[in-house]
């Protein structure tokens, strides 16, 4: 297993050692202590998600309060998506960038996205299949999200997405700024000191 940090910090793409036969296919697609090797603590999981999407779909940009927030751990198990990491978290050095992982069922790569950090993801295939390990259950009241077409943000979607089908609700949020503004938006200091709370406990 290979783990890479992205461009925004607290983020890492995961790639896992794949051990094929002529009967398929073996591969752990989550380790907890290698991932806590570099996250700084094991991720105390409450909750797994899947969606399955058309191709074309967007789902995000979602984030959550800090604290609890919800760390992400991502992986596409049938298909392909491209998968964004969007860094919302004002006073960040690289706040309102973005970086972003091919996830397929080829190299079947995952994503850890830290609490604070904002997702989403574009299918590319019909019937991608997402599976999401999460740190906290859900809840509607702590849940955010920034309009996946906020210039910006200025998220780049691939040509082969094809047309893009996005909900009303993740169209109707508001743009970067104007969450900013109303104060929606995690604070790096804050979230930096969750973050170390988290590694003192383990």
């Amino acid at each position: 297993m290979k783990i890479r940090e992205l461009s925004i910090p607290d983020a890492f793409e995961v790639s896992p050692r794949q051990f094929r036969d002529d009967r398929g296919v073996f591969l752990e697609w989550y380790r907890f202590d290698r991932l806590s090797e570099v996250v700084g603590h094991a991720l105390d999981l409450r909750q797994a998600n899947t969606s399955v999407s058309r191709r074309g779909v967007v789902r995000g940009i979602h984030f959550a309060d800090v604290p609890v927030g919800q760390a992400k751990y991502v992986t596409c198990a049938n298909g392909a998506v491209l998968d964004y990491v969007i860094d919302v978290r004002v006073g960040s050095p690289t706040f309102g960038q973005w970086d972003s992982v091919l996830l397929d069922s080829v190299d079947r790569r995952a994503v850890y996205v830290a609490e604070g950090l904002a997702h989403a993801f574009v299918a590319l295939t019909d019937d991608a299949t997402v599976s999401y390990l999460v740190t906290d259950v859900f809840n509607a009241s702590r849940e955010h999200g920034i309009n996946p077409l906020d210039p910006d943000v200025g998220l780049v979607f691939p040509p082969e997405a094809g047309p893009l089908l996005l909900s009303s609700k993740d169209t109707d949020a508001p743009g970067l700024q104007e969450a900013a503004a109303a104060g929606l938006l995690p604070e790096w200091h804050a979230v930096r000191g969750f973050y170390d709370s988290l590694n003192e406990k383990s």
